[in-house]
Formats: structure tokens, sequence, C-alpha cells
């Protein structure tokens, strides 16, 4: 995914709102497309609609990014990593964000609506839309992700067998 790409999907629930709003703005001002899924008041609804909403259209390819905000971003990153191919994380700092994109490649970035600053979270914000993708070694823990998911997709445990890893296959220490 291309960190560049000015298009981004954003939800939240009544305790992500007042930051959705911030955020909202902040992305505008930056030059991106911002698609707002709600929701659109401070009055209790459930977070797993909206973020349903985003994490299917990440799942789907229809979106390239999200964003998913409740009032710790605990709940929204649960239901978001339950769709195929969504790598949802919560972040709370700068450093965070910069290594949830950096190692992790994630699609989606979940935000804590009442225990993080406004401020903090433009930061966070501003370095996970920024912050390019390494691979190299990542890439190998993303390999099994997606492994991992392809085989519970099936219904079925993934075992995730260390003695299975390429490195112990080729003898190779590690």
């Amino acid at each position: 995914m291309d960190v560049t790409e000015k298009k981004i999907m954003i939800g939240c629930d009544h305790g992500g709102y007042r930051i959705k709003e911030i955020v909202r703005k902040h992305l505008t001002e930056l030059g991106y497309e911002v698609e707002d899924v709600g929701t659109d008041s401070e009055e209790i609804v459930r977070y797993p609609y909206y973020a349903a909403r985003v994490a299917k259209a990440v799942s789907r390819g229809e979106i390239g990014r999200g964003i998913l905000i409740c009032s710790t971003g605990i709940g929204m990153s649960i239901i978001a990593n339950k769709f195929p191919g969504v790598r949802a994380a919560l972040c709370t700092s700068t450093y965070m964000g910069k290594m949830t994109r950096a190692h992790n490649d994630t699609n989606i970035l979940c935000l804590g609506g009442r225990i993080t600053g406004e401020f903090e979270v433009l930061d966070i914000l501003d370095i996970w839309l920024n912050t390019p993708y390494e691979g190299g070694r990542h890439e190998i823990s993303l390999g099994l992700i997606r492994e991992a998911e392809r085989e519970m997709m099936t219904g079925r445990l993934w075992e995730g067998d260390e003695n299975q890893r390429p490195e112990a296959r080729a003898g190779i220490g590690g």
C-alpha cells in the first residue's frame, strides 16, 4: 500500500466522536479525501457496527487505510482484526504509530478518544500516515500472519509450529 495514497475511511462510536471530528478536519487540511462512516454525535451507539464498515472496506480492497476511534480504541481494534487482511493497531504514542507501520504494515489505525489527548492523536496520525512499511525481515512475520489467517478462515486453529519455520527446516539457527 502506497503511504502517499490520499484517500482514507474513518469511523467512530460516541466515545470517539469529538476526536474523530478533529482528525477528520486535520486529514482534510492535509489534502486527504475522507470518507466518514459515522457516528455523527455523542449519542450512545455500538462500536462494532462502525468498525465493521471500515474494516470491511479495507478487507475488500475498496480502501487502502482506515482510522477507528472509540473511548479506548481497544474494542475497535478487536473487531477490526476479525476481518481478513486487516492489520489494525491501537496506538497511544508516536513510537507505536511509527513501528506499527514500519514493522507491521498496519492498514487501520485505532485511537482512544478518551485516553489520548488531541495533540498526541494528531502526532500519532501524522507519523502513521507518513511511515512506509520496511518489509525485509518483517515480511516473514506478516507471511506467518497471513498463513494463520488463511488456516483459521477455514474453521481450523493455526498450530504455529515454530519447528516448521523456513530457518528450522533449512537447519539454520535463529
